[in-house]
Order: C-alpha cells, then sequence, then structure tokens
C-alpha cells in the first residue's frame, strides 16, 4: 500500500474536486485494488476515533460522563467498520442500478470509485468525534461535504447529465441515508447502547428518463443544496487560481456555509446577547452558577450559555443554551425531515416529535425522577432543562419560563447570505 499516494488522492479530492474526478474517471482500477488501497484505510477513521470516544473521552449528558466498557465499545467499533465496509459496496451497486434512470451509464467499477471517493470527506470528518463540543459538528460537515463531492462526481464517472446529477444525488443521498440508520441500529443493538434515529424515505417513481422533482421537498431541498455547493465550490477554485489569501478564506467560509445548509456564513450570538435568557430563577430554584462562550472552529460558529439552579438541598436543575450558528441549515434539514422516534424500558423513555413547527426531546427516569427536556427554536437554536423534578410538566414549566419567543426572533441576527 501507498500511503502517500493514498494522502495525495484524499487532499485531491478534498481541495480540488472537480479536477481531479477526470483523472479518477480514466483511472483503470478493481474492486479489490480500491478497498486494499483506499476504502480499507479511510474508512477506519472514524470507527477508531469513536472507539476514543466511547472508552476514553465519553459521552456527557445531565452533567454525567458516561464511558463504555473496553469490549463492548471494540465491538461496536469493529461492527460499524465492517458494515461500512459493506455498505460503500451496496451504494455502489444502486449508483450503477440508478445510472440509466438519470440519463447517466452503467459501469459498476465508476460506481464504486465515485461512491469510495465522496465518501473521503466523510471519512476523514470522522476524526472531528475527538473534539470536545464542536466534534459532532465538523463530523456533520464532512457528511455534507461528501454530497457535494458526489453531486461533482456523478455526471463525470457515470456520464449523467449535469441537469440531472441534483436528483440522481438526492436519491443516492437518501439510500444511504436509509442505509446508515439501519447500521446505526445493528451496532446499537450489539453494543448494548441505544440510538434514538428513525426515519422514511420514499423514492422517485420513474419509468422513464424524466425526473421531476417538487422544490419544496426534502429531495427539492437536496438538489438545491448541491446547486449551492457547485457555486460556492466555484468561488473556491477562482480563488485558488487568484493566489489572494483573503479570498481563499472568503470562499472557504461561503464554501462551509453552503456545506452545512445555510446558504451563508453566520456570525452566532455573542455571549453578551444570550446571558440574558439565564433567569436569575428557575423552577423557584436561585441560579448559583453560570457561564457564556463562542467559539470558532474551521470557519464555524457556536455560542452556549449555561446556568445551574440549586436549593442547597440535593435539588438541582440545569439549562443550555446554544446557538448553532453556523449549522442553522443542518437544524432546518433536519426539521423537514421529520425526525421522530419514542423508546421506553425499565421506567425510562425517550422520544423526538415535532410540535408546533419545532423539533422537541424529552428524556425522563421515573426511577431516580430526573429528565431533560428541550427543543430547536428558529432552526437555530437549542434550549434545554435537565436534573431533577417531580415529573415531565415540571421540566416544561421551567422552560417555558425562559423568554423563548424572544431568542426565537434573533434566528436571522449574524446570518450573512453568500
Amino acid at each position: 500500500m501507498d500511503f502517500n499516494r493514498l494522502t495525495a488522492r484524499a487532499k485531491a479530492i478534498l481541495a480540488s474536486p472537480r479536477t481531479e474526478w477526470p483523472v479518477i474517471a480514466a483511472e483503470p482500477e478493481t474492486v479489490a485494488g480500491l478497498y486494499r488501497n483506499y476504502i480499507l484505510v479511510l474508512a477506519a477513521i472514524p470507527a477508531v476515533a469513536s472507539f476514543i470516544k466511547m472508552t476514553m473521552i465519553g459521552y456527557g449528558a445531565m452533567g454525567i460522563t458516561i464511558r463504555m466498557p473496553f469490549g463492548s465499545a471494540l465491538v461496536s467499533a469493529i461492527v460499524s467498520y465492517v458494515l461500512s465496509l459493506v455498505a460503500v459496496y451496496v451504494v455502489a451497486l444502486i449508483v450503477d442500478a440508478l445510472a440509466p434512470t438519470f440519463g447517466g451509464q452503467k459501469s459498476p467499477i465508476q460506481a464504486l470509485k465515485v461512491v469510495a471517493y465522496a465518501y473521503t470527506a466523510s471519512w476523514v470528518a470522522g476524526i472531528g468525534l475527538l473534539i470536545p463540543w464542536l466534534g459532532w459538528l465538523i463530523a456533520l460537515a464532512g457528511g455534507i461535504y461528501a454530497i457535494y463531492l458526489l453531486y461533482l462526481g456523478l455526471p463525470v464517472l457515470m456520464r449523467a447529465p449535469q441537469e440531472k446529477a441534483g436528483a440522481y444525488t438526492a436519491v443516492t443521498v437518501i439510500i444511504a441515508f436509509v442505509l446508515g440508520w439501519i447500521i446505526a441500529m445493528i451496532v446499537a443493538g450489539m453494543s448494548g447502547t441505544a440510538a434514538l434515529m428513525s426515519g422514511a424515505a420514499t423514492l422517485p417513481n420513474s419509468t422513464g428518463s424524466t425526473v421531476t422533482i417538487d422544490k419544496d421537498s426534502a429531495l427539492g431541498k437536496l438538489e438545491a443544496w448541491g446547486k449551492q455547493m457547485e457555486e460556492a465550490g466555484k468561488k473556491m477554485e477562482a480563488a485558488q487560481k487568484s493566489g489572494d489569501s483573503q479570498a481563499q478564506s472568503d470562499a472557504l467560509g461561503a464554501v462551509m456555509g453552503a456545506a452545512l445548509g445555510g446558504g451563508g456564513q453566520v456570525e452566532a450570538l455573542g455571549p453578551d446577547v444570550l446571558k440574558p435568557f439565564l433567569p436569575e430563577r428557575l423552577a423557584g430554584l436561585p441560579r448559583t452558577d453560570f457561564s457564556a462562550e463562542r467559539n470558532a472552529a474551521m470557519g464555524m460558529q457556536m455560542s452556549e450559555a449555561k446556568a445551574t439552579y440549586s436549593d442547597g438541598g440535593g435539588r438541582t436543575l440545569h439549562l443550555e443554551i446554544q446557538d448553532l450558528g453556523s449549522a442553522k441549515g443542518l437544524l432546518a434539514l433536519a426539521g423537514f425531515a421529520a425526525l421522530g422516534t419514542e423508546k421506553e424500558s425499565d421506567g425510562r423513555y425517550e422520544k423526538t416529535f415535532k410540535q408546533d413547527g419545532r423539533l422537541v426531546t424529552e428524556k425522563w427516569d421515573s426511577r431516580d425522577r430526573s429528565g431533560e427536556y428541550g427543543m430547536i427554536l428558529g432552526e437555530r437554536f437549542s434550549v434545554k432543562v435537565s436534573g431533577d423534578a417531580d415529573d415531565m410538566n415540571q421540566l416544561k414549566a421551567a422552560l417555558a419560563s425562559v423568554d423563548l419567543a424572544k431568542l426565537e426572533a434573533l434566528r436571522n441576527q449574524g446570518v450573512k447570505q453568500g
């Protein structure tokens, strides 16, 4: 295995996909060669990062950090890795089968190439799982950039007309999402962890080569998303050719804004703006401490304000408000995806649903009378209250005492359209 060649290819497909896809299309390749020299290595990145996260860093929830036993984490990492290898091949088969529907030409090896190299962004971004707070956002951004790479690659490798690339990409992405959901459920079952994931996908029914997509549907949103990425990518390539460092920085911001689904950059609210939303008292409990901060990474901004409320006698509530800033587009996509889940076992329940246009989550443990209640406001702000209560209604009432309407009214503040 030539690691220098592997690294060079990964850098090239991420930095200059428009020029790299034709090179990839012309290369003679085999299924075994692609797996041995590329897929097996890069697909291991998120699996290894996940193993380290589960065993050494842990996951935080309701003020508690949870780490998995070494054996369970190892099983989870191995299973997810193996299934991800299978998923790449399955998605490639589907891409090949769909080619004639979208005016393309069938070629199993070209289909595997386009899927494998498009996945590069997601695999590399998997290392973001190790970064506290912003890690999940980096991983998501990688997944979104992978969609853009696929959008650029399908016309080149599968010979699909450019005007049908958006629809071809959208259908492929939904199939990949469903496969990812299935893999997550399998891994969760084998490792003993819970996965709050659910979704449904409807593929267009087409018997000919013409496919039309409702612009307001999920597929339509993804198609528009791909076009935004295309325009941002053109700006980045022009900036790279110009040699202007400021233009390159601005272009990178535009790409990240498009990748995160918002179509532009977002400046997260400052700590001084979020702090007033932490009341002096919550559910009759006095505020005992608070913090507020704004962070940036990879052209993305997020801010957070947190407060603890306690009576000094054992009852404690935590209030968290996050401005996900640059990721507001992802929250919008989550909204129209209509996610919904519900799970109950051994005195605990968890559910996610939409209410009055907002994505809402509830978690409750009747054994120790504690839980969490949160929601997404304005497709941008995450607010939640967690801790001790008599029932879920108390947590709901506590969150309702926060001026949610005023916070939601700030949803467009700091938004810079590209």
